[in-house]
């Protein structure tokens, strides 16, 4: 299998270039040559497989055993998840016959993003060494540079998947002041001398630009050797497909034949619900994948109306919400609102030009697949150049129609936040739900067949949690501080989160998004070791 640009060019990359790569130097997104279909018989051989060997049995259709042996992968996966609290990895939670909960959060940052940077960060390290042990006596060894911006979870999983990784050091890019208290204390309490948190002051959408940025920047990157822990990286959308299939089959062991599986993903970057479009595509039977956002709605609106923009060109940045949620009435920084589910307080979702890019190949019609390759790339390559000029790009009605096909799309509010939170608590069972979680559970609500005639009487959706509701203490106790049986330190607060906050920090602050003062930051602190002293202060 090899992997080429989503903006196209004559380069085609092995998976374990891609993997150290992670963004195209034109500016595109790596993707699978071909999409691979299942085995004949997968269903059946695979229904008893547990999360590892359900992974072995995915990975293994995208990566060549020439490049990676059945024996090595099996080892890099069961070494990446050994770290998760739950045997069963993602759990599946039956709420009622209607609806189950896909619990993602039981990895060592209590966040869906460990699923796939676990692997990440033993690839990585699985790479270089052997890299490494091929050189000559002397020979300078390679080393990787990895550079993330995150709007909470990335940056903590990336740091726990990477820290103390031989060759590798990292730096993460967070909008100072605009993640959780506890997300914040997950990434700067972390000490390993090859860990590097910048606080900039600015939005996550600044943070992943300077990271593009650095990728463009075909010197710096050259000099460092830039490897990306963004679900920009292809790996990350791979990792991620996985529980896609651990949740088809336990949901199977519980319903009736004719069920139809429709997920709902609380949606930011895109990256996850990509995954479960993969998943969809190789051949896992679901239906519409359900695309659930907060005010910062740039994706709802592309289902609405075929224009993919940064702001509601109609109305505005502050525009009112659609149908079915309110306005939150939260001041806008460059465009993007701060709500109470801020891993998905984002203005443009780098990893929706993955899916722009299929919707392309499939306008494209019949006809030489290297030709409709090609033409695939170019529109790609011109609405993403129209969306950096403009700010925003309309795609073709019968792109858009291709989009509705497969995907379906809710926005939600903070108020609708909360009383999801409330309801859910209040329920039986009772499930005390993290502000994104309740977001997709929100959507779900609002698309179910008694209130969608489109949607089959026999639909089972799984609302895809997340992050553990301790990472957004301020929401959750928000919502429920009025309940007389709700206690967060009983209910909510994991043994691992007490203290935490008055741990020691490591962080280095950036008084402005700009390229040229992270590019300091990192030229100061690359290759940077315990004897060097603590990465601290200003920029």
């Amino acid at each position: 299998m090899k992997y080429f640009s989503t903006r196209g060019g004559d380069t085609e990359l092995s998976f374990e270039e891609t993997v150290l790569t992670g963004l195209a130097p034109n500016g595109g997104l790596y993707i699978p040559e071909h999409i691979p279909s299942l085995p004949q018989n997968w269903q059946e051989d695979w229904k008893s497989y547990s999360f590892v060997d359900l992974s072995v049995a995915v990975l293994s259709l995208y990566i060549s055993p020439e490049e990676i042996s059945q024996a090595e992968l099996r080892a890099l996966v069961e070494k990446s998840y050994s770290t998760f609290r739950h045997p069963e990895i993602t759990p599946l939670m039956k709420i009622n016959d209607k609806k189950f909960i896909l619990e993602l959060f039981h990895g060592p940052t209590f966040a869906f993003k460990d699923v796939a940077l676990q692997l990440l960060g033993n690839l990585f390290e699985f790479f270089l060494l052997r890299r490494n042990a091929r050189k000559a006596a002397g020979e300078k060894l390679e080393k990787l540079t990895v550079v993330g911006a995150t709007s909470g979870d990335t940056g903590s999983a990336a740091i726990y998947g990477l820290r103390n990784k031989a060759n590798v050091s990292i730096f993460i890019l967070h909008p100072k002041g605009r993640v959780s208290p506890i997300q914040e204390a997950q990434m700067t309490t972390v000490t390993d001398a090859n860990v590097h948190n910048i606080a900039v002051k600015g939005t996550f959408d600044d943070c992943q630009d300077i990271v593009k940025a650095l990728f463009g920047d075909r010197a710096f990157n050259e000099k460092h050797r830039l490897g990306a822990v963004n679900s920009i990286n292809w790996a990350r959308i791979l990792a991620q497909t996985v529980y896609y299939f651990l949740a088809y089959f336990h949901a199977r062991q519980q319903l009736h034949a004719d069920a139809e599986l429709q997920f709902v993903v609380p949606t930011g970057n895109f990256g996850d619900i990509l995954a479960g479009y993969y998943a969809k595509r190789m051949g896992l039977p679901m239906g519409k994948l359900v695309v659930a956002t907060n005010s910062n709605d740039i994706l709802a609106r592309f289902w609405q109306s075929g224009r993919y923009e940064k702001t509601d060109s109609s109305t505005g940045p502050m525009a009112t919400a659609p149908a079915g949620g309110a306005s939150d009435g939260k001041q806008a920084v460059g465009g993007v609102r701060e709500t109470l589910s801020p891993a998905m307080d984002i203005l443009v979702s780098s990893n929706f030009e993955r899916l722009l890019w299929y919707l392309a190949y499939e306008a494209t019609g019949n006809g030489e697949e290297a030709t409709r390759r090609v033409v695939a790339c170019a529109a790609v390559n011109g609405w993403m150049s129209q969306m950096k000029s403009d700010g925003r790009v309309e795609v073709p009605v019968n792109v858009l129609e291709t989009a509705r096909r497969d995907f379906t799309a809710e926005r939600i509010s903070d108020e609708q936040t909360l009383d999801t939170i409330r309801e859910y608590f209040l329920g039986n069972p009772s499930y005390v739900a993290d502000p994104h979680t309740a977001v997709g559970l929100s959507a779900a609500a609002l698309i179910a067949p008694k209130k969608d005639p489109s949607s089959s009487p026999s639909t089972v959706q799984i609302v895809l949690s997340t992050a553990h509701p301790a990472k957004f203490s301020e929401a959750v106790t928000r919502a429920l501080s009025g309940s007389k049986d709700f206690s967060f330190e009983r209910d909510v607060q994991p043994e691992e989160f007490k203290g935490l906050l008055e741990n020691e920090k490591r962080v280095i602050d950036v008084e402005a998004p700009s390229i040229e003062l992270v590019k300091k930051v990192i030229e100061a602190h690359v290759g940077e070791d315990a004897s060097n002293g603590t990465a601290t202060g200003s920029v």
